[in-house]
């Protein structure tokens, strides 16, 4: 994995959340991800909103929908992406 990868996976295991300016900083900082690098970060993202909150947010609801989108059908990506669009789809 890249550095930019370590460092917001850091981050997030820290903070429990990455805001989009934190992602593009360490972007800059240290270079791109690769696709790989952005979908497992946002698997990671996902998850750490479905047990750090019970409430699904819209910016949540979104990246998951963007994840159903790119990731293959039946990854764990996928799989937990799907979870949250449905919690938020029924109100959650």
């Amino acid at each position: 994995m890249s550095t930019t990868y370590d460092k917001l996976k850091e981050l997030l295991d820290s903070q429990k959340a990455l805001t989009n300016e934190d992602i593009e900083k360490l972007v800059k900082e240290h270079g791109e991800m690769t696709d790989e690098e952005k979908t497992h970060l946002e698997a990671d993202r996902l998850e750490a909103a479905k047990t750090g909150d019970d409430k699904v947010t819209m910016d949540q609801y979104l990246e998951a929908c963007k994840v159903l989108d790119t990731a293959a059908e039946g990854s764990d990506e996928y799989k937990k992406a799907e979870a949250l669009v449905e919690k938020y789809e029924k109100g959650g």
